[in-house]
């Protein structure tokens, strides 16, 4: 009998020991506003998404050990990551989830966990919860922080694009992104649309993607506005700022019901991380008056400005560079139509 008891507790102690699955990284969100070179290992970022604003993209970046998380060509989260240790790197290319497992177990390392598993290629590499020492030390996969696993699994689609990058392999907007996506959502192609030239006040091209839901990334940094529908630029304007500008850090606006057809819709204030309490505050038009755009470029976007639109501003870069001269621009309060 005592041997029978020590045999059932030895058998115990290895099936808790399977069971068990470790925690790893951050629990909760840094600050929307943390330059993502400032996060820690293990930290991350999320700043809030919603299906229906579009399709989902994702870069690896293999020399910043971070990923980059798009919905519509608009950087909604980013997190520190832990990718192939020498012998064992992970590919670079384009990939695209092949298969999703929430409790997935290593069959080629001793039925190691891999929770929140979204399989890139049928050899082994994926996406999935795992150690974040701060530099590579996977087997090829993608470690990330358990609660942005999770986050990350619940958002994504299977067939969805996933491109990992490595500088000498990769463009640079690829091993370096920024606050819009460099990609194509649909192929993992870059597709970045050249700088205004020095003589452009804006570019408006909705041809490129005729329907679809539409984001817009306002950046301080470049004095930029873009415009983009699913994943796709349709448009880049320079803006201008009134003293004394838009407060700073990042924030986040949607359009919402109700507003005089040919005019400004309202606008409310979206909760993200570090900024919870602007959750439906409304945008003032004193606020609005800090920004001016062409009115031109107002007058092509505003029909397109339906409820749920969502506006990102950001002090970081939109853009991965920006040149030509500061043209003077008429405060954007649109033309009635």
């Amino acid at each position: 009998m005592r041997r029978l008891l020590a045999l059932l507790t030895l058998w115990l102690l290895a099936w808790s020991a399977h069971a068990a699955v470790p925690f790893w990284g951050a629990r909760a969100s840094s600050p929307a506003d943390t330059p993502p070179a400032m996060l820690k290992p293990g930290e991350w970022i999320w700043g809030g998404d919603d299906k229906a604003m579009g399709p989902m993209a994702i870069i690896v970046s293999l020399d910043e050990q971070r990923a980059y998380v798009y919905r519509n060509g608009i950087l909604v989260a980013v997190s520190t990551v832990s990718t192939g240790k020498p012998g064992h790197e992970t590919p670079t290319g384009v990939f695209m989830i092949l298969q999703k497992d929430k409790d997935h177990r290593s069959s080629l390392y001793n039925s190691a966990p891999m929770p929140y598993q979204q399989r890139l290629t049928w050899d082994g590499v994926a996406l999935h919860a795992g150690g974040l020492p701060g530099y590579p030390e996977s087997h090829g996969c993608v470690h990330l922080p358990s609660a942005f696993a999770q986050k990350l699994f619940d958002a994504t689609s299977l067939g969805m694009t996933v491109v990992v990058a490595r500088e000498g392999r990769s463009p640079d907007a690829l091993v370096h992104p920024t606050m819009v996506s460099p990609i194509n959502p649909a192929t993992g192609a870059v597709d970045a649309d050249p700088l205004l030239a020095a003589t452009q006040q804006y570019r408006w091209e909705p041809e490129k993607s005729p329907d679809g839901p539409l984001s817009m990334v306002l950046s301080t940094a470049d004095r930029r506005l873009v415009v983009m529908r699913n994943g796709i630029e349709i448009g880049r304007s320079i803006v201008q700022f009134g003293a004394p500008g838009p407060a700073p850090g990042t924030h986040a606006f949607i359009v919402a019901t109700g507003g005089t057809p040919g005019r400004m819709p309202p606008w409310l204030r979206i909760g993200i991380p570090g900024h919870d309490a602007d959750a439906g505050q409304p945008l003032t038009d004193a606020d609005m008056a800090k920004v001016q755009v062409p009115p031109a470029f107002v007058a092509d976007l505003l029909p397109l400005l339906v409820p749920g639109t969502v506006l990102v501003k950001t002090d970081e870069h939109a853009l991965p560079d920006n040149t030509g001269g500061h043209l003077r621009v008429i405060d954007a309060d649109p033309p009635t139509l």
